[in-house]
């Protein structure tokens, strides 16, 4: 059962943070393992979208582990234990699908999300439904949640078409700026552009983040690519001309899969 398995991955934790357990897991704080919590996640997400299950399934543990260390450390605070995560995101789930565990009815998944956001405002007594936004998450990601919450009740433009002049007129006010030679001016066109893109791609159904993260990904393979042609001939980099690394970037590309 996956109870005793649980059992036995806390006993675990709480041996390597105990007297005599490791040194590097006994020193770290709530604060130190940020980090390693983002880098998993962002693991996950990878083996998500490579399909590779055999790594998700290592990933997902990796990721849990962050869970039980940071509610370890808490433990040891007299804050709060595992057991009352669970129990609080339990009772979450209870309270917030109604139309599963008690008699209300909603006729799509909006409506779902719509009650959802209603009733995380009215227990953390918010004032904005953009509240709960976290602050420090990547700032695609944060453009991406506003505006779908801002969706949910009405506030969204109404056709592709119009999110496309949006970009087309952000854009050419970035050039103004740029001409302008304001610097101020540019960063925050800059940002009406980017914000603009994100409404495009919510409505092309792409999640900016991960669009990004895969552009990333592909320019990492193909620059990786002109290293190795470069070490091949024995010359560094640096000595290539920028034509002679173009015709290696679009040599790379020829032998990717679509």
């Amino acid at each position: 059962m996956a109870g005793k398995e649980f059992e036995r991955l806390l006993g675990i934790m709480e041996m390597l943070r105990g007297e005599n357990g490791c040194p590097w897991d006994k020193k770290q704080t709530l604060e130190s393992l940020l980090s390693y919590l983002l880098e998993e996640t962002y693991e996950v997400v990878d083996a998500v979208k490579r399909r590779d299950y055999v790594s998700l399934k290592e990933e997902l543990g990796d990721l849990l582990l962050q869970v039980v260390f940071q509610a370890q450390i808490t433990k040891e605070e007299g804050l709060f234990d595992i057991k009352d995560v669970i129990e609080t995101i339990s009772e979450k789930l209870i309270n917030r699908h109604p139309h599963v565990f008690g008699k209300e009815n909603f006729k799509d998944a909006d409506e779902v999300l719509l009650n959802w956001e209603r009733m995380k405002k009215e227990e953390k007594n918010k004032k904005s439904i953009l509240d709960g936004v976290p602050l420090h998450i990547p700032a695609l990601l944060r453009a991406y949640e506003l505006q779908e919450r801002a969706r949910r009740v009405g506030f969204d433009w109404e056709r592709t078409e119009d999110v496309m002049k949006k970009v087309e007129e952000e854009w050419k006010e970035l050039k103004e700026a740029y001409h302008s030679g304001d610097a101020r001016k540019m960063e925050e066109e800059l940002g009406d552009l980017l914000f603009a893109i994100v409404n495009l791609a919510r409505f092309m159904g792409v999640n900016p983040e991960l669009a990004l993260h895969n552009v990333n990904e592909k320019f990492k393979r193909r620059f990786s690519y002109i290293e190795e042609k470069a070490r091949e001939q024995g010359k560094p980099l640096s000595s290539f001309s920028l034509e002679e690394m173009e015709a290696l970037w679009e040599e790379s590309k020829k032998g990717e899969v679509l």
